[in-house]
């Protein structure tokens, strides 16, 4: 056994990914890739799960962004998203774009694509627009606006 003192820390160096359920893979596919521009970067298809040896056919596929950070999706082929046991506004993955040019653009692509679109919000550190993908996950959009609060 290693063992390490618990003044040790753990040279975290960035988000690998991020894991939700999805209730349709191809819905959820279409969302990330077309109107996000993800690429789809794995597809891992089983019948058992790994880590537990549990029988659970299972579909799980991640988009990488740009900074190799990736989120992730399971399809349990039962049609259900995740249910948060909290407001749906709490759980949410959060892009950065590079200014708020970037952030008018992204809104105007998702209400192009008829997705409704909250903000752009000034939180004073960042600027944002809020909306909910396939799978009723918020998603937020949102760059560093230069001030310290």
């Amino acid at each position: 056994m290693v063992e390490i003192s618990n003044k040790e820390s753990l040279n975290l160096q960035r988000l690998h990914h991020f894991a939700w359920k999805c209730h349709d893979i191809d819905e959820t596919k279409a969302f990330y890739t077309g109107i996000l521009g993800l690429p789809v970067t794995h597809i891992i298809k089983e019948d058992y799960v790994p880590s537990t040896g549990e029988y659970a056919p299972y579909t799980h596929i991640f988009f990488t962004m740009p900074d190799e950070s990736s989120i992730a999706f399971f399809d349990l082929g039962d049609g259900k998203a995740t249910e948060t046991t909290c407001d749906p506004w709490v759980v949410h993955f959060a892009f950065k774009v590079q200014d708020e040019k970037e952030l008018l653009l992204a809104k105007a692509k998702l209400e192009q694509n008829s997705i409704d679109v909250v903000g752009p919000t000034d939180h004073g550190f960042i600027r944002s627009i809020y909306f909910f993908d396939p799978n009723n996950l918020r998603l937020e959009i949102t760059y560093d606006t230069g001030v310290n609060t």
